[in-house]
């Protein structure tokens, strides 16, 4: 057993002012999601006088009562709706995660219609793509809590109408994977959006609620003349006894959210989870994770005391510690399954590429999954690092996070620049799940970097016109550099543009990844009936 011996002092002036930091950051980060949770509920009224729940409400009696809900992406959109992150409201009108319902698995998605009548805001779309992508590689079947306005047109952008149909087509392929897509229309679901409940295997419709229809009322009388009310186009009634669209006819949200459990629990789905496994909790509370991460990511850390941390029994068993350092490797266990982990004490030499590469085909050869703790400046560079081969030792790197055949893990915890993003398998390498700290910075290199180039390169150019050089204006240049990637770098940025899955609190860590890792383990090992089509209405 190698168990990590913390050498920090949690108590200590650096460590208190770490812990200070990343409570400021979680505080607004949890501020602006309770703001998207307080400007849905601000719609009660509204609701009650309907007869209807509000989106959370429904989506809390729909989830097994205790069983643990991740939620997913909840930044998304921030700033992007409005710039004034004071009046910014996150999510992208969509409240989305893994919960179980009726002792299943499932990946839900719910409009949030008390916000803006649940019309797909900016980055919503971005949003409902990657929830039914994770559905769609881990085999979860897919619950959506439809009542949407559908696109904003007064937003529209004919690139989004384009990128939407994805959306449709996205609901074809979870059904003929064999993955049961269940969904209950609340409310709306008009013109190109009614296929988000016709694409669907089970449909619940509410009684006096639910419209469904590719051309309302307005739009029907301008486009042929004809007038009918909005029931008599698509109400739950006629879609269940004449069109054949709707399933069940369900008298209100509580009765619609029974009938979409009672349908979960009735199909023949494994429900038998793998059997719990012995494991002894960390040697370290977890409160300490806070206390470890500097907000400057120019300042050194030891990983190892995070690994600590997460690790079953703080036990971790490191790969080639002597060789390439700086690129940490090794063995741990959550909740006693396996797991590899790759992390960053510095950025990412010959040596510690070559290692890593090593680790991860080891991992692929024992089916091991792989978890990625980024915190690096990149590769590293300079002319002895050329001629070690660091293009080619990286190149490996890459080659071996892009076609790894385990289930791939990031967490964001603070760096992730440069290639070194995508060696340690940033977004852009399809990780099964990706995470941010709320210290996290993800760019392609250090603003202040980044400004030192660009002033290198504009004073050369000045040269070669035989102008003088202007210390002014390649200050000026340089202050504008540093601005706009310090800006752009931050989880406030990444996360609202859904370039992760959310943005965790350091000390749910291990709970995060006990939960996604038996998301990937059922998900491996499940054979759901695939067909060529999915299902077909009547």
């Amino acid at each position: 057993m190698a168990h990590i011996e913390s050498r920090i002092s949690p108590t200590s002036e650096t460590a208190q002012a770490n812990r200070a930091g990343m409570l400021a950051l979680l505080d607004h980060i949890r501020a602006f999601e309770q703001r998207a949770a307080d400007t849905s509920a601000a719609s009660r009224e509204r609701f009650e006088k309907r007869g209807q729940l509000l989106p959370r409400e429904r989506l809390a009696l729909l989830l097994d009562p205790g069983a643990p809900f991740i939620e997913l992406c909840s930044l998304a959109g921030l700033g992007l709706d409005n710039p004034d992150l004071d009046k910014s409201v996150p999510g992208g009108g969509l409240i989305a995660g893994i919960g179980v319902v009726s002792g299943i698995r499932c990946m839900i998605s719910a409009s949030d219609s008390g916000i803006n009548a649940g019309a797909l805001q900016p980055k919503g779309l971005d949003k409902q793509l990657r929830v039914q992508e994770i559905a769609l590689e881990n085999k979860l079947p897919y619950v959506q809590l439809v009542e949407s306005a559908g696109a904003n047109l007064m937003t529209y952008k004919v690139e989004d109408f384009i990128r939407g149909g994805n959306l449709f087509r996205n609901l074809a392929r979870l059904s003929a994977a064999g993955l049961p897509v269940v969904t209950v229309t609340h409310g709306s679901s008009t013109a190109g959006g009614a296929y988000q409940t016709g694409l669907s295997d089970y449909i619940i419709m509410v009684r006096g609620r639910s419209r469904a229809f590719l051309a309302g009322p307005p739009l029907l009388m301008a486009a042929t003349g004809e007038v009918a009310t909005e029931e008599e186009l698509g109400g739950a009634v006629m879609h269940t006894s004449v069109s054949g669209l709707g399933d069940y006819l369900a008298e209100d949200d509580r009765d619609a959210l029974r009938i979409a459990r009672e349908i979960l629990g009735k199909i023949d789905w494994p429900r038998e989870q793998p059997a719990p496994r012995a494991f002894k909790p960390p040697r370290y509370d977890a409160e300490e994770l806070l206390a470890i991460m500097p907000m400057d990511h120019k300042r050194p850390v030891d990983m190892k005391e995070v690994i600590a941390r997460i690790a079953d029994d703080s036990d971790f068993l490191e790969f080639g510690e002597n060789y390439g350092g700086a690129t940490v490797c090794g063995h741990v266990r959550i909740e006693g399954w396996p797991l590899g982990i790759i992390t960053n004490n510095g950025p990412i030499d010959p040596a510690g590429a070559t290692k890593a590469t090593h680790f991860i085909q080891a991992c692929c050869q024992s089916r091991t999954p792989i978890l990625y703790l980024n915190n690096t400046t990149g590769f590293m560079v300079g002319r002895s690092y050329e001629e070690g081969g660091i293009i080619k030792h990286g190149s490996k790197m890459i080659q071996a996070v892009s076609n790894a055949t385990v289930p791939q893990i990031t967490i964001y915890c603070g760096a992730s620049f440069g290639a070194g993003n995508y060696g340690m398998c940033g977004r852009g390498f399809h990780p099964r799940f990706c995470f941010s700290w709320p210290n996290a910075k993800t760019a392609v290199m250090g603003g202040e970097q980044a400004a030192r180039t660009m002033a290198i390169v504009s004073e050369a150019a000045m040269k070669r016109k035989g102008g003088e050089v202007d210390a002014a204006q390649l200050e000026a240049l340089q202050k504008g550099i540093v601005e706009r990637f310090d800006r752009q770098m931050s989880v406030f940025v990444t996360s609202a543009h859904v370039l992760d899955d959310g943005v965790i609190d350091p000390r749910h860590t291990r709970a995060v990844l006990a939960g996604v890792l038996a998301v990937c383990r059922e998900g491996d090992a499940r054979a759901p009936q695939a067909m060529q089509f999915g299902v077909a209405r009547p």
